[in-house]
């Protein structure tokens, strides 16, 4: 079955920073591990895009949301990829995880949330440790405004406590980040499978 994902990058640097983005590659690292499994990924890097502050789908003139709004509808799997900063996930992941809240109000014809029946797996990159309170706190929000959470569906790599080496300038990839890789890409495209197939019951809450 041919899925498809939508790898949102929460990095704070745009496409046109001259330094590449950790994030980027460990996003490319996840996608290149599914798309054996069927699934083509697109990738959004968020501060390329004026995302309003707020919690409605549309906060008028000039909002980027809705269109990236729509990708993530019409995608079976989201992944959302941040940097730590300050033992955080980064501002820009928390603007797209606010204005998602609103999936919270809006329903399809059968009473669920709209964002019901597609998966979310995330990806963390940091120079000090944080990845497990970050992954946290994506799981929780994710969860509330109506993804599937997959078993083990984070990936992340920390550099060493107050060092210099990020994870894009890695020579080689550690081996348990590559199992890692391998193990949350087929976990994440089993249970979008598995949902595409049989989605959640309708009925309203």
């Amino acid at each position: 079955m041919a899925l498809t994902a939508l790898a949102l990058n929460c990095t704070l640097k745009t496409k046109r920073a001259e330094d590449p983005s950790s994030t980027d590659r460990m996003l490319k690292l996840l996608a290149a591990a599914m798309e054996p499994l069927g699934v083509t990924t697109q990738f959004v890097q968020l501060a390329d895009h004026d995302i309003k502050p707020g919690v409605t789908s549309d906060e008028g003139d000039g909002d980027a949301w809705p269109a990236i709004r729509q990708k993530i509808l019409d995608a079976d799997i989201l992944i959302m990829g941040t940097p730590i900063w300050m033992g955080q996930p980064s501002s820009v992941c928390k603007r797209a995880l606010e204005r998602m809240d609103a999936f919270l109000e809006e329903k399809d014809d059968e009473g669920r949330m709209v964002s019901y029946g597609r998966v979310a797996a995330v990806a963390v990159v940091g120079n000090e440790d944080g990845a497990h309170h970050v992954s946290a706190e994506l799981f929780q929000a994710l969860n509330d405004v109506g993804f599937t959470i997959p078993a083990n569906a984070v990936t992340y790599w920390v550099g060493e406590a107050m060092g210099s080496v990020n994870f894009v300038d890695l020579d080689e990839i550690p081996e348990p980040v590559r199992s890692t890789l391998s193990l949350v890409a087929r976990n994440t495209v089993h249970a979008a499978t598995l949902l595409k197939a049989r989605p959640y019951p309708g009925g309203g809450a």
